[in-house]
């Protein structure tokens, strides 16, 4: 069977449960059983990476494995008992506000003295940290808009609409060499990352893993649509701020033009895509269907709780001085068509 040559390899497994996932997709291995999975570290590498495995196959798929497996009625299942772990794990985990208006209070309030992951780059990070950053924010950057997309059918009226907006404008507004996907390819040329789609894959750590299955977890299922729209409500209000220090960093330490123009970006557009989540997105969703109202808090808590510990590691390692990739991440730029 013909593949697309777009579909990245699949990577290196961590663990039985990510070697049971992946020996499955090529058809030379049974897949993990339930007691495996229950006993496994929740947000550790193998578990984590099991969970991408299986959610991938709703994005590109991996080259060799057939596309009939996104179905597969075993591999459900076995994604279904990853899954929940994982949710009920954040359940318990990223519980922080009682209602939608305080937890978007949280979101619109900057500390007046950051600490966090884009105030470090913009104020003391170095070129080789900014790369990092970027090989594992491209697990992200470079599906951006997509699994957002899910929640588009579950969607209707006000919400609807302005999710559409916002969504047409992180897809470029139409034009292809604006699309925001396109724009953070552009960004890794400048720093001499390959911009093929998956590429760092073995390179990304658990913490990251979790920001993207996250959002993967939310999309996929209807019954989550609330989380979804407080995903994407922490992602783009919380957005603006944080591109402007990333900007900032791009130019202290010479990323390049590129580089600098998709932060610059973020920081125009998210700017007015705050206004629209909260007011359009949410306010629509909640005006026809309040019960939703507690799991738009629990996305917004969920997506803090995984952004933090994802920070978390990324300072732990830098101020140590050592590398906060799996792999090595070498100078070679290649980009994507």
């Amino acid at each position: 069977m013909e593949h697309d040559r777009d579909e990245p390899p699949l990577p290196t497994p961590r663990g039985p449960l990510s070697s049971g996932v992946e020996a499955y997709l090529r058809g030379a291995g049974r897949l993990p059983r339930r007691e495996g999975i229950d006993r496994a570290q929740v947000y550790g590498d193998d578990l984590q990476l099991a969970l991408y495995l299986c959610y991938e196959l709703h994005y590109r798929g991996f080259a060799g494995v057939a596309p009939e497996r996104e179905w597969d009625p075993d591999l459900l299942r076995t994604r279904a008992a990853l899954e929940q772990r994982f949710l009920s794990a954040l359940r318990t985990d990223a519980r922080v506000h009682d209602s939608v208006a305080e937890a978007l209070r949280g979101l619109l309030v900057e500390p007046v003295h950051g600490t966090g992951v884009t105030h470090f780059l913009r104020d003391e990070g170095e070129l080789w940290q900014v790369r990092e950053y970027a090989a594992l924010r491209s697990l992200y950057h470079l599906k951006e808009a997509d699994p957002h997309a899910w929640v588009l059918p579950r969607l209707w009226g006000r919400a609807k609409a302005g999710m559409a907006a916002v969504e047409f404008d992180e897809w470029g507004g139409g034009r292809a060499d604006r699309v925001h996907a396109r724009l953070f390819a552009d960004l890794m040329t400048d720093l001499g990352l390959d911009t093929r789609y998956g590429r760092y894959l073995d390179a990304a750590t658990a913490e990251a893993l979790v920001t993207v299955n996250l959002m993967s977890l939310f999309g996929l299922h209807r019954a989550l649509r609330g989380a979804l729209v407080g995903h994407f409500a922490t992602v783009e209000i919380t957005s603006s701020p944080g591109s402007r220090r990333l900007a900032q960093a791009m130019r202290r330490t010479g990323a390049g033009s590129a580089a600098e123009h998709f932060y610059d970006e973020h920081v125009e557009a998210d700017a007015v895509h705050e206004q629209v989540v909260r007011h359009d997105v949410i306010g629509g969703l909640l005006e026809q269907e309040p019960y939703l109202a507690p799991d738009v808090v629990f996305g917004i808590d969920a997506t803090g709780f995984v952004e933090d510990r994802f920070g978390a590691r990324l300072l732990g390692d830098w101020r140590a001085s050592r590398s906060s990739l799996c792999a090595p991440v070498s100078h070679e730029s290649t980009h994507i068509s």
